[in-house]
């Protein structure tokens, strides 16, 4: 009985010490931007970005895990134009009246050391959902002496096909297929 008990008791521990590695960050909107760069005729690029997103991130360090949940409103997208904000919103962009929001979900992290390096998940937009693979071009963690919490982020970056997503105006005349995401996040850790 007293052995039953210990073994148990040794599970109940290394089950909390392993929730304890385990921690929630809240992005912050105002230190989390995603932009994009496409390719305009081989000549410029066109750069935007999306003005409002939100989203979590569960990170495991100890355990090198953790899950994303970062949800971005089309509809917020600025380049700096109004004309062309307004025809990226458009059906043949975005659409953001019928898809307000693209969602990026995500639960297999990989490790450089103690350093995220890739976070791999699925990109759903226009109603259709992709794999993507974010790769990391800067991670750390620090506490923050303004907030009084830690505070983790990086720079992450991947390019998609907007074709596969169904978004493919432009292409039969010079638009690149290609969009590249670059996405700088800092999540808050909740207590």
């Amino acid at each position: 009985m007293f052995r039953t008990t210990l073994i148990a008791a040794a599970l109940a521990a290394t089950t909390l010490a392993a929730q304890a590695q385990s921690a929630t960050y809240a992005l912050d909107p105002t230190h989390t931007f995603v932009t994009f760069e496409v390719p305009h005729f081989g000549v410029t690029t066109n750069r935007g970005r999306f003005d409002k997103k939100t989203g979590t991130v569960t990170l495991d360090k100890a355990g090198k895990s953790g899950k994303v949940d970062l949800t971005i409103e089309t509809g917020s997208i600025s380049t700096g134009t109004a004309a062309f904000d307004k025809h990226l919103q458009s059906k043949d962009f975005f659409n953001s009246a019928e898809f307000p929001t693209a969602k990026f979900v995500a639960d297999k992290f990989s490790f450089n050391g103690d350093k995220v390096s890739e976070v791999t998940g699925t990109l759903t937009l226009l109603g259709k959902t992709n794999p993507v693979t974010l790769k990391a071009n800067n991670f750390g963690c620090y506490q923050n002496p303004m907030l009084k919490v830690e505070v983790c982020g990086g720079d992450f970056e991947t390019t998609i096909v907007r074709s596969q997503y169904g978004m493919p105006w432009g292409l039969n005349f010079g638009f690149s297929d290609s969009v590249k995401l670059v996405i700088q996040a800092e999540g808050i850790k909740q207590p």
